[in-house]
């Protein structure tokens, strides 16, 4: 057997969610298992999206975790470099092979076409997807569209007939029919490669022998399945593992949950624990005992053991088994240690004192009044959260749409989270003061306080996300329509 090789490969779009560290768990346990490769690669392709803070921020919380990588684009290796967007070249080889061998082809719809396609196919309630308009056009048509630069994409010639078989580990033989499937887009118009096109290039080039996801992906195995066809290569083995879930049993989201492990870190949780608890997502206790270290994780792995049901993110759940942590595995001086990489570190503290001291009189005053950045939640009620003259009906569409805004502040700093604010208030035509006096209740959990951006600023947007959906929820929430329309208000001009 040749030596296993795993990957992960998260997008820079956003902080390292916890279904991505629970992937990376199981990927490094079965690696480290037998003696093989864990890959980190930057998957970058969106362009509009993708950040190098977000890269830095997905690695550094991958080190906190413990979960550490053979190859990346930190380090190098010999497959790199493990960014995608500076392996372009390598891609439109491999399309252009494709192309040339009549597996995928040049497709010069416009967006207005394809928009009137998808509003007809719902009109008629018909199964919406690309009807292959470009997919036999004429070659001397291609090439003078070609010649005169006529913008295209180039999508996968998926057949109209057959049946396509994946063999994945824990859920057997699992079927597809061709004709369901879309022709995929493999390049887009602003000549980077779709996800599906990369990945399959990527892992081929780089020795993948096992692709560990989770189960979202089944549907785009198929054309995966295809593309090593296509290219007559051999694909690795397949596990996809099951999704993180709500305890209503609804896909994990940070509009339910908290879900970047970034907010863990910040709310005081230790590594170790959550680590351990990912792993009983799907990986049943050893023996009686549900608290057991990666090493010893990695001693027992076995991708059978791994169970498909019910893996129910409880918040209750983590909450216990850290608190096993904290008091069956430190000394207190360890505990002290842990404090100290947390919170109680000399930059943290620093950061907070030009805040603090202009309303301090003595240093008892301090811990008194900075209390709320050391908490993981604050109270409040929703008579406080509503300024004199407002609804909270009202309050709670402009929270929502602060938290919106928020997350689109990069770099994230006092100037960005001011600016977002702002725009919020002239999205609502509301007096700013309007604005920020339900967020000192929602963040600080009281109605004055220190400076309120540099006090945002220094929570951290995951930590403050969390509070505002809090503050969301005193105040009654948004049902699912209401949410719909404000976000399509609200996102719609902007895009």
């Amino acid at each position: 057997m040749s030596t296993v090789r795993v990957r992960l490969a998260p997008s820079p779009t956003g902080p390292l969610h916890v279904g991505n560290a629970y992937i990376a768990l199981f990927n490094l346990a079965f690696a480290r298992k037998h003696g093989g490769e864990f890959v980190l690669r930057i998957e970058d392709t969106d362009q509009g999206r993708s950040q190098i803070e977000y890269e830095e921020r997905l690695q550094d919380a991958l080190r906190w975790l413990g979960l550490n990588w053979d190859e990346g684009p930190d380090i190098g290796g010999p497959c790199a470099p493990y960014r995608q967007s500076e392996r372009l070249d390598i891609y439109r080889d491999h399309l252009g092979q494709l192309v040339d061998q009549g597996h995928a082809y040049p497709c010069f719809c416009t967006p207005e076409r394809l928009d009137a396609l998808r509003a007809e196919q719902a009109r008629n309630k018909q199964k919406l997807g690309y009807d292959g308009y470009c997919r036999d056009l004429p070659a001397t048509q291609v090439k003078e569209k070609l010649a005169r630069g006529t913008p295209h994409v180039v999508r996968l010639k998926v057949p109209r007939q057959g049946t396509c078989t994946m063999a994945d580990t824990l859920r057997g033989e699992i079927s597809f029919e061709y004709h369901l499937l879309d022709d995929q887009v493999l390049l887009k118009s602003d000549g980077f490669p779709t996800y599906h096109l990369a990945v399959v290039i990527d892992d081929h080039l780089m020795g993948i022998t096992h692709v560990i996801r989770g189960e979202e992906w089944i549907n785009s195995a198929p054309k995966h399945l295809l593309l090593y066809q296509c290219f007559g290569w051999d694909p690795p083995s397949h596990t996809h593992l099951p999704l993180l879930l709500n305890p209503d049993g609804s896909k994990m989201s940070k509009r339910r949950n908290p879900t970047a492990v970034d907010y863990y870190r910040r709310a005081g949780y230790l590594s170790t624990a959550l680590c351990n608890y990912l792993a009983l997502m799907a990986y049943p206790p050893l023996g009686e005992e549900e608290k057991f270290s990666f090493a010893q994780l990695v001693e027992h792995f076995d991708l059978d053991r791994i169970n498909l049901g019910g893996s129910i993110f409880d918040l209750e759940k983590l909450d216990w088994l850290n608190g096993r942590y904290l008091r069956e595995d430190l000394e207190p001086t360890a505990v002290l240690d842990e404090m100290k990489q947390w919170l109680l570190n000399d930059d943290y503290l620093a950061a907070m004192i030009p805040l603090m001291q202009p309303r301090m009189e003595t240093l008892g005053d301090f811990m008194e009044k900075c209390w709320f950045f050391f908490a993981r939640k604050v109270e409040c009620s929703a008579a406080e959260l509503v300024p004199k003259k407002r609804q909270p009906e009202e309050v709670v569409q402009v929270l929502q749409t602060v938290l919106w805004s928020l997350e689109r502040a990069l770099p994230w700093n006092r100037d960005a989270i001011e600016a977002a604010i702002k725009e919020v208030s002239a999205f609502w035509d509301w007096p700013i003061r309007d604005v920020t006096a339900p967020l000192f209740v929602a963040i600080m959990g009281q109605r004055v306080g220190p400076p309120l951006f540099e006090s945002i600023e220094l929570l951290g947007i995951d930590l403050t996300r969390a509070r505002l959906l809090d503050a969301i929820d005193a105040l009654g929430g948004l049902s699912k329509k209401k949410a719909a329309r404000l976000e399509k208000n609200w996102h719609g001009p902007r895009q």
